[in-house]
């Protein structure tokens, strides 16, 4: 996306990503992406907002956390009121 781009979405890079709003095909990009920018402003701990629902997107999340190469650890976030519904990231350190 593009700042041209109609659908251009600008978010806030504070290591916490709610993804309710995204087309699941956008997913593995905007993840990757955002975790990218994360890593530029030093953010090493993410949460990334998934919901409950199924667990499709779930999955999906978890799937593009395996493969990437910053991604030091993952776990469901168990200590807040969104348990299953929310994915806690560790990247790792340059």
């Amino acid at each position: 996306m593009t700042e041209d781009n109609p659908d251009y979405i600008e978010l806030p890079i504070d290591g916490i990503l709610d993804l309710h709003t995204f087309d699941p095909k956008d997913v593995k990009q905007l993840i990757a992406d955002y975790i990218d920018a994360c890593l530029a402003k030093g953010i090493v701990h993410l949460r990334i907002i998934h919901g409950k629902g199924q667990g499709v997107l779930r999955t999906i999340v978890h799937s593009i956390l395996d493969k990437h190469p910053a991604v030091l650890r993952y776990r469901l976030d168990s200590q807040s009121s969104s348990y299953w519904g929310a994915t806690l990231v560790d990247l790792k350190k340059d």
